[in-house]
Parts: C-alpha cells; structure tokens; sequence
C-alpha cells in the first residue's frame, strides 16, 4: 500500500547525529541534545547515553497520548491521569536485518475497561506513529496490561 501523502506539513523537527548509536544527537533548534550509548544487551558498554529505542518510545507515547487525550474530550470521556507505558524492542528479524516491536498500555483510572480500549483503539487510527507503524512492525495495545483485541488490518 503506497504512503499517503500528507496534504500539507505543520511542522518539521530537525536533527544531526555524528557517531551512530555511540553518538552525539542535537535537533536544529538546540531543544534536544543528547550523547548516545548502546545499552549491554546489545554488545555496547552501557554507558550513560540514551539510544534510539528510548527516544522512540518517548515519542511514540507522547504522540499517542495526544491522541487518546483528544478523542476522549471529543467523546466526553475522562481521561485525566492516564498514563501511557511504552515498551520498544529490537532484535533480528531472521533475514539479515533488525526490526521494532512496540507495546502501548493505557492506564486511566476514571475510565471502565470498556471505554478504555475503544479510545486505545480509536486513538491507534489517529495517531501518525500509529500510522506510520501500521502494517511494517508489531505494535500491541492493552489497558493496564491486557491486551485488546485489534481487528486484522
């Protein structure tokens, strides 16, 4: 299925990264300005850098979040004090390469299990990590650690 092109760009986030994942990384504009390390369990010595994977679930959560957070204000639900737990992996795909597998769970305490994951469900169409993701890596959805049943895609 070919992308779909957007219909016009909000906003472009810039960065430069000098020595791969035991690097440097700093967007353009300075906010962000971190020394990578490759964690132990993939060969690296640990350090005290972030990696890539972190950075991804950070945003992945943030992005998704606002999402949750806006379809639950336009169904008059109340998401206030939800959190989102992301967990990223990496590992060999078996074909030569790596790949992702990513794990969102929602905890809202104001809202039943039910209305829960109809947001999860509804906010995974909306989100463009979401989007981004769909059909290229694994991304599983729960409400506070049961996973939600997903319609094939």
């Amino acid at each position: 299925m070919p992308a779909t092109p957007l219909s016009r760009v909000l906003y472009t986030a810039e960065a430069t990264v000098e020595g791969g994942r035991a690097g440097h990384g700093r967007t353009t504009d300075g906010h962000l300005d971190v020394y990578l390390s490759v964690p132990a369990d993939m060969g690296g010595q640990g350090g005290p850098g972030t990696n890539p994977e972190q950075l991804f679930a950070v945003g992945f959560a943030a992005c998704f979040q606002s999402a949750l957070l806006g379809v639950a204000q336009g169904r008059k639900l109340d998401a206030a004090d939800s959190q989102i737990r992301s967990r990223v992996g990496i590992g060999p795909t078996g074909h030569g390469g790596f790949g992702l597998q990513v794990t969102l769970d929602l905890h809202a305490p104001n809202l039943s299990a039910a209305d829960a994951a109809d947001l999860m469900l509804r906010a995974d169409q909306r989100c463009p990590y979401s989007n981004a993701t769909r059909g290229n890596i694994d991304v599983i959805l729960s409400v506070d650690g049961q996973q939600i049943e997903q319609a094939a895609a």
